[in-house]
């Protein structure tokens, strides 16, 4: 009888050899949670589309916070929905904005303990849902995004949320130029040792329908196809995005939605020399929940495998709405 002269099952026969040998790990530190507070609440509200995810007052989210340090989570990134919203998103740079108001109560309450970042766009503040100020555009008529109008916009909001507390600017909106008008905001009122961690490579994606539920933000016409980027569009774009977003000053970067888009996020965490996170969407988020909730598959091990799946493919920290949840997994 011939036998196999190479045999890899030999270290895949026991659990305790598996995790000898295992070289890809998931740690509560890589994990970020994304988190939403919408002003004049009185109580969380759920999100119907993402079970288990909320609308926080100011105090619920205190609360979420630190039960998310207490869980060793590697930071919280923050997503506010005013009570009004106008053309050029006021609450954006309002020092009495919603998001502003809830990072001076993180950091107050939190202290160094955890990184406390900012998602900065335009949408969830605007009337019209999309992620920078609207002008008509001189040959159609029609209503587009005027991109250098927006990064003025952009640096203000960057400095409202410096000055609340945000340890890490996080920009999302996709404008061409943002992460260098954005530092040279920053650095111009002396918040040099602000990073910015840029979503670089971001998609046009249906799988930001349930956010969008959280957030309130969907455009109320047309669509985000025209800033961020297609989908049907070969790896190098996204690495150039990424390239960019490097030399204009980002000190790290991003790759969203995750698990369509792994092929993308390995590619620029091979050709970058900063750290790239991974956001696992609101709409993988909520795939595997309802699937869950049909009893189809195992939930525990569905996340604990996207989460791995992310990791190996590049991802130095993940963006998961399952952060606090999978901490505890992880941990035991």
């Amino acid at each position: 009888m011939t036998y196999p002269a190479s045999r890899p099952r030999r270290l895949r026969r026991t659990p305790a050899l598996r995790r000898l040998v295992a070289d890809v790990r998931v740690s509560p530190a890589d994990l970020v949670l994304p988190v939403f507070v919408k002003e004049g609440l009185r109580e969380p509200a759920p999100i119907a589309s993402m079970p288990g995810v909320v609308q926080h007052t100011r105090d619920s989210l205190r609360k979420a916070a630190v039960e998310a340090v207490e869980a060793g989570i590697g930071g919280l990134i923050l997503f506010g929905i005013p009570a009004v919203k106008d053309a050029r998103g006021s609450g954006a740079d309002d020092p009495e904005g919603i998001v502003q108001l809830a990072l001076q109560d993180l950091s107050a309450e939190l202290g160094d303990d955890t990184v406390l970042m900012s998602d900065l766009c335009l949408d969830e503040y605007t009337d019209h849902g999309h992620c920078g100020l609207l002008e008509r555009h001189p040959g159609t008529g029609e209503w587009t995004v005027d991109n250098d109008a927006t990064l003025a916009r952009y640096a203000s909001a960057a400095l409202a949320q410096a000055r609340a507390g945000s340890q890490v600017i996080a920009p999302s909106g996709m404008m061409d130029g943002q992460v260098a008008a954005i530092r040279a905001a920053l650095d111009g009122e002396g918040f040099t040792h602000l990073p910015v961690w840029s979503y670089s490579t971001k998609y046009a994606s249906a799988f930001y329908g349930p956010f969008r539920d959280a957030a309130e933000c969907t455009p109320q016409f047309g669509d985000r196809a025209g800033y961020q980027q297609d989908g049907a569009r070969g790896i190098d774009e996204g690495v150039r995005e990424a390239l960019l977003d490097i030399a204009e000053g980002a000190d790290a970067v991003m790759v969203k939605p995750a698990l369509a888009y792994l092929d993308v996020l390995r590619a620029v965490a091979d050709a970058v020399d900063v750290p790239v996170a991974a956001y696992q969407v609101s709409g993988e988020y909520a795939m595997v929940e309802a699937a869950a909730a049909h009893g189809w598959i195992d939930r525990q091990r569905i996340v604990l495998e996207t989460l791995t799946g992310i990791r190996r493919a590049g991802a130095t920290t993940i963006l998961t709405y399952w952060a606090v949840e999978a901490a505890g997994w992880l941990r035991d």
